[in-house]
């Protein structure tokens, strides 16, 4: 079984898992997320491939991390996460990727993000639930990161936080590529 078939069908079973023990409909879970019905049914179907950002919306709707949503081990306490394990999500031709290292419960989800944007590449993103609070720290390059429409300019050893329950880019203007880590808190669902 391919690396991506066991993400498929591990997604498919913690999706379905977690909104039983939520107690969502798929109609509620579909509301919540902004994703449609569907896609809901194709994805605890294991019969698609969802985009990043159709995953990240599923785990804001649930209160989990992309890790629990693709977990396929329920390891011990400790848990090490083998560097060709991390999870690459997002990518373009011309380079950029990030990848999600590692992530946990604590109390809500916490993630771990590897990012590399080439220049002239940017990464939207829709505004995550309130509470949510981001972390990078750029190691190469400089972010410019907008957030509700405002700009930032960070540059290599720096780092910035920010609330994340507004729309918010990554962006790379310069002209090397520019690298980050980058934690995500998310508050649990009530």
């Amino acid at each position: 079984m391919s690396d991506l078939d066991l993400l498929t069908q591990s997604l498919a079973r913690n999706v379905r898992r977690w909104r039983a023990e939520r107690g969502f409909t798929l109609d509620t879970l579909a509301a919540r997320a902004g994703v449609s019905r569907g896609m809901l049914i194709q994805i605890e179907q294991a019969r698609t491939n969802p985009s990043l950002g159709t995953v990240v919306k599923i785990g804001d709707a649930l209160g989990v991390s992309i890790t629990t949503l693709l977990d396929y081990e329920q390891g011990p306490r400790v848990r090490i996460v083998p560097a060709d394990q991390a999870v690459r999500l997002w990518h373009t031709d011309a380079g950029s990727f990030n990848r999600l290292l590692a992530g946990t419960e604590a109390p809500g989800p916490l993630e771990l993000w590897e990012w590399r944007l080439m220049p002239g590449e940017s990464s939207p993103s829709d505004p995550h639930p309130a509470g949510t609070v981001e972390l990078v720290h750029v190691t190469a390059g400089e972010l410019t990161l907008t957030v509700d429409g405002a700009g930032h300019r960070v540059p290599a050893g720096s780092s910035a936080s920010f609330e994340a329950d507004a729309p918010h880019t990554y962006g790379n203007t310069g002209d090397t590529p520019m690298e980050m880590v980058m934690a995500v808190s998310v508050p649990p669902v009530r």
